[in-house]
């Protein structure tokens, strides 16, 4: 009883620090699960980062209070130096992760605040990725500044000879010149995000994010194409979207010699007029003229068939394969029902007996015609 009564005051301090750390640690859980479920459900896993090293720091001033009972003041004088060096690299760590996250939050609540507004997002997407690794920087450089032995490299990182001297290290190195790219792709606007490119068969679809070092392209079998930046300004690429959103197909079908050119004609145009993709681009100028809407021409005389050409607009990039698809299916049936023969190629082939006899009928026959004449 006498040993409770004399140590009583440092086990109330013990169980005041334990119940006031746990508090803390389940503070600490919640708070961060509800920001995760609130604002940030992308970012489980930096939350959790910041979560873990919060309740390291919370747990380690926990033991270093308690420690203050057990250890002379030289080993706690030593202790509390190591402490403070541990939590100093925590706390950055947690207080750059959490500014990082504030920031994109903040970009990402004007990105939907503009698409409600149907307005261009590829800058603030950018700046969003741009912001991003720049916060994360400063916070490595300030990690890399507890350490003596580092501060001279934070130091020269953060002048400004030292920060020419790391842009000029790295101009020649592939990733920087995927940063410039997507700067130029900023700066100068060949394309934003949504619009539909092609850089070749294979590199076609729509732009779905532009970030530092690539941008990302959606084909139209849902299939992502990741690109450099620096390779896509040295392509030369066709914007389907920049302006005129108007787009054209060409379809040319082949119709065997003997069939009606101006019923195939005929059929092509009005399969185009009705087909409800297609749109009439003619101007009023045109219209009063009485200028077909679907233009068609015979456009080649092959050796087995006639082709024939029609032109078909429609609105946007991404209705022009389904208008195309549509027309071949209907003209084709068209086509049928008028009697008109698509352009097959045709070939005789003769076995080796056939053309044995052949030969021999064209001998004896040769032979008959010369006994005629000595006669």
């Amino acid at each position: 009883m006498d040993l409770l009564i004399e140590y009583l005051d440092k086990i109330i301090f013990i169980a005041v620090v334990l119940i006031v750390a746990i508090i803390l640690l389940a503070l600490n859980k919640k708070t961060l699960k509800w920001l995760v479920e609130r604002y940030a459900p992308d970012d489980e896993k930096a939350l959790l980062l910041v979560r873990r090293i919060n309740s390291v720091i919370i747990i380690a001033v926990a033991l270093l209070a308690i420690s203050t009972i057990f250890l002379n003041r030289e080993n706690y004088t030593m202790l509390v130096e190591k402490f403070k060096f541990a939590t100093y690299i925590g706390l950055v760590i947690v207080f750059t992760i959490l500014v990082a996250l504030f920031a994109d939050f903040i970009v990402k609540y004007n990105i939907s605040k503009r698409l409600s507004q149907n307005r261009d997002t590829t800058n603030l997407k950018f700046i969003r990725y741009f912001v991003t690794v720049f916060i994360y920087f400063l916070g490595a450089i300030s990690v890399l500044y507890a350490f003596p032995s580092l501060r001279v490299v934070a130091k020269t990182a953060l002048g400004g000879a030292g920060v020419l001297t790391i842009i000029v290290g790295f101009a020649s190195q592939e990733a920087l010149s995927n940063v410039v790219g997507g700067l130029f792709i900023i700066a100068f606007k060949p394309f934003k995000i949504g619009d539909v490119i092609e850089l070749s068969d294979t590199n076609m679809g729509t732009v779905s994010d532009i970030t530092l070092r690539h941008t990302v392209i959606r084909n139209f079998d849902n299939q992502m194409i990741v690109i450099p930046n620096s390779v896509i300004n040295k392509e030369r690429l066709i914007n389907y979207n920049l302006n005129d959103k108007k787009a054209c197909k060409r379809l040319e079908i082949s119709i065997a010699y003997d069939s009606d050119i101006d019923l195939a004609r005929k059929i092509m145009k009005e399969a185009c007029e009705n087909h409800p993709l297609s749109i009439d681009i003619r101007s009023q100028f045109e219209i009063d003229r009485d200028v077909p809407r679907a233009k068609t021409a015979v456009v080649s005389l092959d050796k087995n068939a006639i082709t024939i050409r029609v032109w078909a607009w429609a609105k946007n990039y991404d209705d022009v394969y389904d208008l195309g698809c549509g027309l071949n299916e209907q003209i084709k049936k068209d086509f049928d029902k008028a009697g008109i023969e698509m352009a097959i190629p045709y070939r005789t082939l003769l076995s080796t007996k056939d053309a044995s006899l052949n030969l021999n009928q064209n001998l004896k026959t040769s032979d008959e015609n010369d006994s005629s004449e000595d006669e």
